[in-house]
């Protein structure tokens, strides 16, 4: 089965949290159409995640591959946190695999439309600064992207977000601190920084 991950036609799903975590927890009951409900509902916000911490060339495979170990792995899905933390959590395992896999290969430039569809999204302020911002979170460690992205960008809390990452939720809140300092310094050697990336949370 393929699961298309990024569907820039079809309006953005927004159920609740606990609606999508119920469709988690009866896909992996053996209920099919919660199964697809639950890959509708959460496919965008998964792709973003991804983008940002690989690129526009890799993010669609590792989209497919998170959705194929997250299938395999609802039945043993409890509910115990939610059905999105819980997926993101899949996603930067697959990340991570991706990264010690092809840690020799070349990286490759994301796409504009890529760039385009992520200051469409929110956030950056102008197709410019979606770019530029883009740019620079390449530069962090991944373990600071990953919380910024999670926490800035994505929207998740900081008790979710240390929940995807696995690590205490002082460590996440340390990582987007820093994370927002590096980028501030990167963005002031280019241009000014947007507000929002200024601005404390």
């Amino acid at each position: 089965m393929i699961y298309h991950c990024y569907l820039p036609d079809v309006p953005a799903a927004e159920p609740d949290e606990d609606t999508i975590t119920a469709w988690a927890l009866a896909a992996g009951a053996g209920d099919p159409a919660a199964q697809v409900a639950f890959i509708r509902a959460t496919q965008r916000q998964t792709y973003r995640f991804l983008l940002h911490l690989t690129n526009a060339n890799d993010a669609e495979d590792l989209c497919q591959e998170t959705y194929l170990r997250a299938v395999r792995a609802l039945p043993a899905f409890a509910g115990r946190s939610s059905a999105r933390t819980w997926l993101l959590a899949i996603a930067r395992r697959v990340v991570v695999d991706h990264i010690r896999a092809a840690v020799r290969r070349p990286r490759v430039a994301p796409s504009a439309y890529a760039a385009e569809a992520e200051a469409s999204s929110g956030g950056a302020s102008s197709l410019e600064d979606a770019v530029v911002v883009r740019q620079l979170l390449r530069g962090l460690p991944l373990e600071r992207r990953e919380a910024f992205v999670a926490t800035q960008l994505l929207g998740l809390s900081y008790a979710e977000a240390a929940q995807v990452c696995g690590c205490p939720v002082g460590t996440i809140r340390s990582r987007v601190a820093r994370a927002r300092i590096d980028l501030v310094a990167a963005f002031h050697d280019r241009n000014d920084p947007p507000r929002w990336l200024e601005a404390t949370s």
